[in-house]
C-alpha cells in the first residue's frame, strides 16, 4: 500500500553499457546490456542492485525504469521484476528522461515521496557501507525541499574514466556544498583531484520527489507537461501517447542538462571506500576482479542464461596474448546461473499497486 512521504527507490535499469560491449556481446553477436551480466556468474548486477535497495525500502516502493528494447533480458527476471513495478521506456532519450519518467509515477502515488536514485550496473564490494551511506541520504533529505543530495565515493585510486565532484564548503553534520564537477579527467588531473579531495561521481542521488521534478521542469517544462499528457492519454485509452512523445524528445543528459548551472541546489554526502565501481571499461573489469575474494569468483549456477563479465575477460585477455580461449577458461561465455547462486538473499518479488495520475 502506497502512503505519503515514505521513501522510494528508482533503479535505472535503461542503459546500453555500451563501453563494455568487447565484453558483453554474446556468442550469436548481441551486445548484451550490462546490468543483465554477472560479475563472475551469480546474480545479474540488476539483481544486485535490487537487494541494495530492499536495504532502504520495502518492494512496494521500489520502481524500476527498463527500455522497450530490452525486453528479452527484463523478461526473463520473472519473480524479480514483475511488470507492475516497470516503467517501461519506448527508446532511450538520455538520464534526464530516464529519471523523470518513474518519478512521475512516484508522485502520482505519494507527492511527499523521498526518493532515492540508483543505477543498476555498479558493482559494491562493501555493501553495507554504501547502504549506510544511502539511508543517511533518504533522513538528511526530509523536509528540504531546496536541494538534492548527491553521493560522492571515497577514491580508491585515481581513475581517469570515472567522473569526480570537487566539494565546497561544510554546510551541515556529513553534507558539503558542490565546488564543481569533473567528467573523465586525464589521468594527471585524477589523481591531483584525488588528493585534493575530489570523490566519484557515484550517480546516486537522493531528494525529495517535487524536487528533483522542479530541476528538471525549471530548464524542460514543455517535456514535463508533454510526459504528463502523455501518459494520461495511454491510461485513458486514447492510444500509444508515451511512444509518440519519446519519438518527439529531445536527449537530455541529467549531469550535464539539469545539473549544471544548478549547482547552488546540490549537496554531496562524501561515503567511505567500500569497493565501488562503475564497471565501465574492460579495465575496470580487470581491476574489480583481482580486489574480489577468490570464493567470489567461481559463482555459478544451472538454470538462465547471463553473461559472466569474469569468464568474458578471461576469453578477452587470452584472445589478446595469442591464447586459445578455451585454454584459458573452462566456462562457457554464456554462464548458466540462478537467482541466489552467489549466495546472496533473493529479493522477495517486487509488488506495486497500478499509478493513476490525478486528472
Amino acid at each position: 500500500m502506497s502512503g505519503r512521504g515514505e521513501h522510494w527507490v528508482i533503479v535505472l535499469a535503461a542503459g546500453d553499457g555500451s563501453r563494455l560491449h568487447s565484453l558483453t556481446t554474446d556468442a550469436t553477436g548481441v551486445a548484451v546490456p550490462k546490468q543483465f551480466c554477472s560479475l563472475s556468474g551469480g546474480q545479474t548486477l540488476l539483481e544486485e542492485t535490487l537487494d541494495r535497495a530492499l536495504a532502504v525500502t520495502n518492494e512496494e516502493h521500489i520502481v524500476c525504469i527498463v527500455a522497450e528494447s530490452h525486453r528479452q533480458w527484463w523478461k526473463l527476471l520473472k519473480g524479480i521484476l514483475p511488470e507492475r513495478n516497470l516503467v517501461v521506456q519506448p527508446r532511450n532519450r538520455g538520464t534526464a528522461t530516464g529519471i523523470a519518467m518513474p518519478v512521475l509515477q512516484v508522485l502520482d502515488q505519494d507527492p511527499t515521496a523521498r526518493i532515492l536514485i540508483m543505477p543498476s550496473d555498479h558493482f559494491v564490494l562493501d555493501e553495507q557501507v554504501l547502504v549506510q551511506s544511502m539511508r543517511y541520504a533518504l533522513r538528511a533529505i526530509a523536509g528540504d525541499s531546496d536541494h538534492l543530495l548527491l553521493l560522492g565515493i571515497t577514491p580508491e585510486e585515481a581513475d581517469p574514466e570515472l567522473g569526480y565532484i570537487q566539494p565546497g564548503p561544510a554546510v551541515g553534520p556529513e553534507l558539503f556544498s558542490v565546488a564543481s564537477f569533473v567528467e573523465k579527467p586525464p589521468a594527471p588531473l585524477a589523481s591531483s583531484l584525488c588528493q585534493s579531495g575530489a570523490l566519484w561521481n557515484s550517480f546516486i542521488m537522493a531528494a525529495e520527489g517535487q524536487t528533483l521534478l522542479d530541476l528538471y521542469a525549471n530548464k524542460y517544462p514543455e517535456v514535463v507537461l508533454a510526459m504528463i499528457d502523455a501518459i494520461r492519454g495511454d491510461r485513458s485509452g486514447n492510444g500509444h501517447g508515451l511512444r509518440r512523445v519519446y519519438d518527439d524528445l529531445p536527449d537530455i543528459d541529467f549531469s550535464r542538462h539539469v545539473l549544471t548551472g544548478a549547482e547552488h541546489r546540490l549537496r554531496l554526502l562524501p561515503v567511505a571506500a567500500c569497493g565501488w565501481s562503475d564497471l565501465g571499461t574492460p579495465a575496470s573489469v580487470a581491476r574489480t576482479l583481482q580486489r574480489l575474494p577468490s570464493r567470489r569468483r567461481q559463482a555459478t549456477g544451472p538454470t538462465l542464461p547471463f553473461i559472466s563479465l569474469a569468464a568474458a575477460q578471461l576469453r578477452l585477455q587470452a584472445t589478446a596474448r595469442g591464447v586459445h580461449p578455451a585454454d584459458a577458461v573452462q566456462n562457457e561465455a554464456v554462464t548458466h546461473r540462478t537467482a541466489g547462486s552467489s549466495g546472496r538473499r533473493r529479493p522477495t518479488p517486487l509488488r506495486s499497486t497500478v499509478p493513476t495520475l490525478p486528472s
